[in-house]
């Protein structure tokens, strides 16, 4: 009885703070803080142990990797989620390297009425659209709650197939070993590369959304929910909102991208796999060349 009371009055919170969005020109910001975790211990294999401080100097070098900040931009059917510019400063006064700057992910457009998920991706030089047809996960309703800011949230779990190709700069080493600890992980295919069930890698999704705000958008190629998504982590991404501006003064038009190579994600994935294995060959080459870096 006392849990039905208390269900009660979180509804009836809910819908007093409801964000109207029947307006015309209703749109919305959500800022989302965006930090991934890597395994150091990866860059170990063929050229010992790393220490401690060795560890920690890989990860300042890779912050401006590993942790960026998003905007999303949206309205009752569109969004466009890209990297806040405006709050992604440069690391120790350096910019993107042309490396870290081409696996970057470019802005994520995504219709909800037409299904329909475009992505702006440049690649070493060229300009690629990424396109694919949105299909939604399959979300577990929970009944748990949290607050993020003065937002009441609630819980969703689900799983997805992993179609990312693993990245890592080359080292510029001329060991040959120690260049095969940073090469591709082969074995990470997509789901359709693969035909066998234990072959496909699964990733745990947990989502927490807001149906004080009632758009079906959230940030990445995550959406689907009766709320606007405020956090939400998978594998080893975490992607928290830090500031929300519904009907900002000043509008951002959002438009699909259309320029650009139409590939599906999956053949854009194929084609940097292709060109990592070509810089791995160049680079096997060279060592060769030189003796290995022996003197």
């Amino acid at each position: 009885m006392k849990t039905t009371i208390t269900k009660f009055y979180v509804l009836c919170l809910i819908l007093l703070v409801t964000v109207s969005i029947n307006a015309q020109d209703f749109q919305g910001k959500a800022y989302y803080f965006s930090k991934t975790t890597m395994d150091m211990s990866r860059f170990n294999r063929g050229g010992g142990q790393m220490s401690e401080q060795q560890k920690k100097q890989m990860e300042a070098r890779m912050k401006s990797w590993l942790e960026k900040t998003y905007v999303l931009t949206f309205n009752k059917e569109e969004s466009m989620f890209k990297e806040d510019e405006k709050l992604s400063s440069p690391v120790n006064g350096r910019g993107p390297s042309v490396w870290g700057s081409s696996f970057s992910p470019g802005p994520q457009y995504k219709n909800i009425k037409e299904r329909v998920f475009l992505q702006d991706q440049e690649f070493f030089g060229k300009q690629f659209l990424i396109k694919e047809e949105m299909k939604p996960l399959e979300w577990k309703m929970g009944t748990e709650t949290k607050q993020i800011g003065q937002y009441l949230c609630f819980k969703a779990t689900a799983k997805k197939v992993s179609t990312e190709v693993e990245m890592a700069p080359p080292r510029r080493g001329n060991n040959e070993k120690k260049t095969d600890s940073l090469k591709v992980n082969d074995s990470i295919k997509s789901k359709e590369e693969n035909t066998k069930d234990e072959d496909v890698k699964m990733i745990d999704v947990i989502a927490w959304y807001t149906p004080q705000i009632p758009v079906s958008h959230g940030p990445s190629e995550y959406w689907g929910l009766p709320g606007l998504i405020l956090e939400v982590s998978a594998g080893n991404n975490t992607m928290l909102c830090s500031k929300i501006i519904i009907n900002p003064e000043e509008k951002t038009k959002i438009e699909a991208p259309k320029k650009g190579q139409v590939v599906t994600k999956k053949e854009y994935n194929d084609i940097i796999t292709k060109k990592m294995k070509e810089f791995r060959e160049n680079r096997g080459r060279s060592d060769r060349g030189s003796g290995g870096g022996r003197h």
